[in-house]
């Protein structure tokens, strides 16, 4: 059974920082670009970061440049969004997703889905 599983989400206070991880099982994530995406009570599903299978090209929003930083560690079939100077409106459930395609901040290019993580940044 293909499953994509998050972990790393919580409280944290305005510039602050946290690590989310996904983790794949059932499946070798070597071949897979991966996603990040995030959405928020009454918004739409925003794409946040992607990388390519061998992790050699990353896209960003313009929203987390400079503050997130998506990684993968494919022996450990694992990808991470490193989370700088946290803000309120990061508040979201985050989502790690996977496509054979090419890496995409559209979220209709992409085929599993993980079940979210809860960030909530507040002071």
């Amino acid at each position: 059974q293909l499953q994509l599983v998050e972990s790393g989400g919580g409280l944290e206070h305005p510039g602050g920082s946290l690590r989310l991880s996904c983790a794949a099982s059932g499946f070798d994530l070597d071949y897979f670009a991966i996603g990040w995406f995030r959405q928020a009570p009454g918004k739409e599903r925003e794409g946040l970061s992607c990388i390519s299978s061998s992790g050699r090209s990353t896209d960003y929003a313009d929203s987390v440049t400079g503050r997130f930083t998506i990684s993968r560690d494919n022996a450990k079939n694992t990808v991470y969004l490193q989370m700088n100077s946290l803000k309120p409106e990061d508040t979201a459930v985050y989502f790690c997703t996977a496509t054979t395609a090419r890496c995409s901040m559209r979220w209709l290019e992409y085929d599993y889905w993980g079940q979210g993580t809860q960030v909530t940044v507040s002071s």
